[in-house]
């Protein structure tokens, strides 16, 4: 039988997975377990989209086909006007990242060009990997090495002096677009978000002319089974980014969605002791050492820092892809030829690597960092774009447009 066939069961288990964990949250305070919630319906989202952003960014020019690129737009701009309300209800501070542009460079150029060896970005290794795609989950496993080799490794110290290499705006704060424009965050989320409802305005016209096929099932059984449009999976993890950020905040993370470091936490949960457990906010912790990841008297070492929302949002994100693609029929082991597989490992050290010397992915530095009006993530996605096309051309087009005379 097919697994949708079961779409009922998963469903009931699921929503109830959601309102249990939720109110566990909510009646003992503890709101590091929102993360649970929050963690499965991304995953969830990112998977019925297929938004990966090593894919978006490919088949720009691979087939031509820049649907799932605007379905990340969709989610920045989405994410800007969430921002802009919590902003001005006093519910967050706006927390862009700096302009540490060498970071940025040298992490964009090996981000870049890594996700297309490795078959897909962090997120999208994530989900691929949950459902079954065997590269990506060879990827994945060498993410952690490259992650570990420029945080705590031999090349620590060189991300330390790419990181001190700061630019500052007028102000002598983050280079944000607010900051250079001197126009408040709220008043460009609403530009940029009209701007786009125009051009989708344009666009549908042109669609509406098309005719499609009634649908031939239940519409929730039709949207919990099929596959998303991307620009659909992109308004629904828009809506979730600001949940997401309130979410964080309450722990004192203080960012919106993120995975990189989830990523290399659970590294470090499996192959480290000494570590500093982050959970909640500084004061409310037993010992602010704890939250600094400050050493202890008998080892001089500092301690590792865990951020237990980030751990928690990338455990139960995969947890939401694999029942995504058992909804829909797609999880499922795909294995995949052993050269192949070992160019994704390469690809999946490379991304590792990039990702902590630019301090993020593309979620981290291009969805939360754009959506954020950060300029180094500007700088930061487009520097990935590029690599990306430049791995693409090389590595999955054999160079074909060097070669044409």
């Amino acid at each position: 039988m097919h697994p949708s066939q079961h779409w009922k069961t998963y469903t009931t288990l699921s929503v109830l997975f959601l309102f249990v964990t939720t109110c566990a949250a909510f009646v003992s305070r503890l709101w590091v377990i929102t993360a649970i919630p929050i963690g499965f319906l991304f995953g969830f989202f990112m998977q019925k989209g297929d938004l990966c952003g090593s894919s978006a960014f490919s088949e720009v020019i691979l087939m031509k086909d820049g649907r799932k690129a605007f379905g990340l737009w969709i989610c920045i701009v989405v994410s800007m006007l969430g921002f802009a309300l919590l902003d001005l209800l006093g519910l967050v501070r706006l927390s862009p990242k700096p302009m540490l542009w060498v970071s940025y460079l040298v992490g964009g150029l090996l981000f870049g060009s890594g996700m297309v060896l490795a078959g897909g970005c962090v997120s999208g290794c994530l989900y691929k990997a949950a459902t079954g795609n065997l590269n990506s989950m060879a990827a994945l496993l060498a993410m952690p090495f490259g992650m570990a080799m420029a945080e705590y490794g031999p090349l620590r110290e060189l991300s330390t002096r790419m990181a001190a290499v700061v630019t500052k705006g007028p102000d002598g704060g983050v280079l944000s677009l607010p900051a250079v424009t001197g126009i408040p965050y709220w008043a460009l989320a609403v530009f940029l978000a009209a701007g786009t409802l125009a051009s989708v305005g344009l666009w549908s016209r042109k669609a509406a002319k098309r005719k499609f096929a009634p649908p031939d099932e239940p519409v929730l059984r039709r949207v919990l089974t099929r596959s998303w449009k991307p620009w659909q999976a992109g308004l629904a993890i828009g809506l979730l980014a600001s949940f997401a950020y309130l979410s964080s905040a309450a722990t004192g993370r203080n960012y919106p969605l993120g995975v990189t470091h989830g990523v290399l936490a659970a590294y470090v949960l499996i192959t480290d002791q000494d570590v500093s457990h982050v959970y909640q906010k500084a004061p409310q912790l037993q010992s602010a050492a704890t939250a600094t990841g400050q050493a202890n008297p008998a080892n001089p070492t500092p301690r590792k820092k865990v951020t237990w929302w980030l751990v928690l949002l990338v455990t139960f994100y995969m947890a939401g892809a694999f029942v995504s693609g058992k909804l829909s029929g797609e999880a499922r082991l795909l294995p995949k030829p052993p050269e192949q597989t070992l160019v994704a490992i390469v690809g999946g050290f490379l991304v590792g690597a990039g990702a902590v010397f630019a301090t993020g992915c593309v979620i981290g530095n291009i969805l939360s960092g754009w959506a954020l009006m950060s300029l180094g993530m500007v700088l930061f996605g487009v520097v990935t774009v590029l690599s990306n096309w430049a791995a693409t051309y090389i590595y999955l087009m054999g160079g074909s447009l060097f070669s044409r005379g």
